[in-house]
């Protein structure tokens, strides 16, 4: 019997290239599509105002704007605001992930006559972990520049939380010229929480990747369909369903280390720290005396639901752009 196959020829040959393009393509249309959930969590987790503080940031940041544009207008601007950081971030920071990830994952997964479940956690587990950090580089300083800007700090414009920060360049040099001590305060300010989103990002990420990974195996396994890619990669929708039950809860599971990252990130400004460091066990201090236990789980809903969404809409246009750069779908013709 014949397995006649038609293979149509990639769009790009390259299996480094098509991670790029497909993580740059999933990294830019996740995180357009859910900001207004990820700008809701940010201000759920960030330390709570005063009333009276409150009124008085509202007043001060809205004389302005009230002059400017309706109600609708600034809401919209508000729930957005911090996303220019994001989108010069996103793509790249996703593709960075994914060429890691499937660059260490082809080096590392057993052959088919060699497979094992622990073998294959194991390739999946250190190549998602690598991912991230790898992604880190440029997800850090694009995550604190959006959190201030979400928070509703330098009226929630990205450009001034960013200015703000370069401006540390010039820290203790009275002829304000670059500094090697202002220029070290300007990118530990950039980097401020990358321990702890690296802490946060790598469980989150072993949990969801290994997850999706062995529920796409799984469907895989379960029935061939008329249609699969030339490498056997199974099509975005049951790719984005399972990429939804893995971030959801993921998502769930790493709440409490969100929260303390979102409140690394936002300490300098909104408890005046200046440039001194802000410690991991002071923020969780801080929380248990201040607030209570109950605020690690706080803004689980929202990241829930992004993280859940975010990864249908992650793993399924990466999927889709994936499958697509590498010549879509091989026609199965009956056997004779």
């Amino acid at each position: 019997m014949a397995d006649n196959t038609h293979t149509p020829e990639p769009l790009v040959s390259s299996p480094w290239a098509r991670s790029l393009y497909a993580g740059a393509i999933a990294g830019f249309t996740v995180d357009l599509c859910l900001y207004p959930l990820d700008t809701i969590k940010t201000r759920l987790q960030k330390v709570r105002q005063s009333v009276s503080s409150a009124a008085t940031a509202t007043v001060t940041d809205g004389n302005l704007s009230k002059t400017k544009g309706p109600a609708l207008r600034q809401a919209i601007r508000g729930i957005y605001a911090g996303l220019p950081s994001v989108l010069f971030g996103s793509a790249p920071s996703a593709a960075f992930f994914f060429i890691t990830y499937d660059g260490v994952k082809r080096s590392l997964l057993p052959s088919a006559e060699e497979a094992s479940k622990t073998r294959t956690f194991v390739a999946h587990s250190t190549a998602s972990t690598l991912g991230e950090i790898t992604a880190c580089v440029v997800r850090v300083p694009t995550e604190v520049i959006k959190q201030r800007a979400q928070a509703g700090l330098f009226g929630g414009s990205s450009l001034r939380a960013l200015t703000d920060i370069l401006s540390l360049r010039h820290a203790g040099d009275p002829a304000s010229g670059t500094n090697k001590r202002g220029l070290f305060h300007m990118i530990r300010e950039l980097y401020r929480g990358t321990g702890i989103t690296i802490a946060r990002e790598i469980p989150f990420t072993i949990i969801q990747f290994t997850m999706w990974e062995a529920m796409k195996n799984r469907y895989a396994r379960w029935g061939k369909s008329d249609e699969e890619t030339p490498s056997g990669q199974i099509p975005a929708a049951p790719s984005a369903f399972f990429g939804s039950i893995a971030g959801g809860i993921s998502a769930g599971l790493t709440t409490p280390l969100d929260v303390i990252k979102t409140r690394v990130m936002l300490a300098r400004r909104e408890e005046g720290n200046g440039n001194s460091s802000v410690r991991v066990s002071d923020v969780v201090r801080r929380i248990m005396k201040e607030e209570g236990p109950s605020v690690f789980w706080r803004g689980i809903g929202p990241r829930t639901t992004a993280i859940a969404l975010g990864g249908a809409i992650f793993l399924g246009s990466y999927q889709w752009a994936f499958n697509t750069l590498e010549g879509g779908y091989k026609k199965r013709e009956p056997d004779l």
